[in-house]
């Protein structure tokens, strides 16, 4: 599944290629956030010009309860029903789950929770989240584990991982047992956890690397805790995860987390960030970070962002896009997000064109400096 073309000298960069059977995709890599089968406010051709998407997410929790897994099984799965031919990757759910602290109740069979739309009782369990993934039909789909909150004492820490590991046996089997309903491979992802003490994360790093699997996944960070503990968990999980499988930083983060992630030996990220942010007005560019809504902007006839291969940032000036939110016209949010997509997927192919050059440790640094002030 993973091709490791290149490791940076200096850091742990690496870049590589995961092959599936919609498409290969380069890491390191960013993934936008299509929880409902749809990135909020973009159509599916804007995902391939100019953002340049090579894989997308969709949320097997939402996608559960609607529309269904009934419907989406005679779409011929997500792929189909909404018309993206490249490849996809499902969340199983966990985070959804468990961020509903107040109707849900973990117990060893699974998770029972109650829908935000309807307060209907649903289960969600290892076995039957791999089912409805089945039915999703994305190529890469994510063990059913519990996200544990930050913070939180290293007793529920280290219970909550025992649980997870258990789970993950559970879905393994499941995985195993079952079969694509539409053709294509699909590989199963574990999720290491372990909160932010060491020696879970290692316990839980060494014992996701013994399962051989394609692919490895990290959770529970990006929920609170300081970036540098991030760093700090993250890098040390990397240093136990295997060096030809492809590494997934779960729901991570700014543009600065990409890249100091990038350094530690993450390849794939994906965060609602961009697009969340988009909507409120907040642009990342290759000059740092802007409030588009602030009355600095009101006659700013510059582009929104000069520098960046794309049309829409190139074409539409500041000026116009605050006064698109200031009006509360939808396009606003439509242009921000085109061009926080866009900018997030150039910034992880320039750090992958760096490793392959063998400057990315100096580009790095100089660039975490730009991209982080605010204009």
């Amino acid at each position: 599944m993973f091709n490791l073309e290149k490791t940076d000298d200096k850091t742990n960069a690496r870049a590589g290629i995961v092959k599936t059977d919609h498409g290969d995709i380069e890491t390191p890599i960013f993934m936008p956030v299509g929880t409902l089968g749809t990135v909020k406010t973009l159509h599916q051709k804007e995902l391939l010009d100019p953002v340049k998407a090579q894989i997308i997410l969709g949320n097997t929790y939402h996608l559960y309860l609607r529309p269904g897994m009934e419907i989406m099984e005679k779409a011929g799965g997500l792929h189909r029903f909404m018309n993206w031919d490249k490849p996809m990757l499902t969340d199983s759910g966990g985070y959804q789950v468990f961020s509903l602290s107040q109707q849900r109740k973990i117990k060893e069979e699974g998770a029972e929770f109650k829908s935000h739309i309807d307060g209907s009782k649903h289960l969600f369990t290892p076995e039957n989240t791999v089912d409805i993934q089945r039915v999703i039909g994305a190529d890469i789909i994510m063990a059913f584990d519990e996200c544990t909150p930050y913070p939180c004492d290293f007793a529920y820490a280290k219970n909550s991982l025992a649980l997870t590991h258990r789970w993950l046996e559970r879905g393994l089997k499941a995985f195993e047992k079952t079969s694509s309903k539409y053709g294509h491979k699909q590989f199963f992802a574990p999720i290491v956890q372990g909160s932010t003490y060491k020696d879970l994360r290692i316990e839980s790093a060494k014992y996701i690397a013994e399962k051989d699997v394609e692919i490895n996944a990290i959770g529970g960070l990006s929920v609170g805790e300081p970036a540098e503990e991030m760093y700090e968990m993250s890098g040390l999980v990397c240093e136990h995860l295997p060096l030809d499988k492809p590494r997934y930083l779960m729901g991570v983060g700014t543009p600065a987390n990409l890249l100091e992630n990038i350094a530690l030996g993450i390849d794939m990220f994906d965060c609602v960030l961009p697009t969340r942010n988009a909507r409120h007005g907040m642009l990342y560019t290759t000059e740092g970070i802007i409030n588009i809504k602030n009355a600095k902007w009101k006659d700013d006839f510059t582009p929104i962002d000069a520098s960046l291969d794309c049309p829409t940032s190139q074409t539409h000036t500041k000026a116009y896009l605050r006064h698109l939110f200031i009006s509360k016209e939808s396009l606003g949010a439509q242009i921000a997000s085109i061009q926080n997509l866009t900018f997030f997927l150039w910034l992880v192919n320039e750090a992958r064109r760096q490793i392959i050059a063998g400057e990315f440790s100096a580009w790095k640094d100089t660039m975490v400096n730009r991209i982080s002030v605010r204009l």
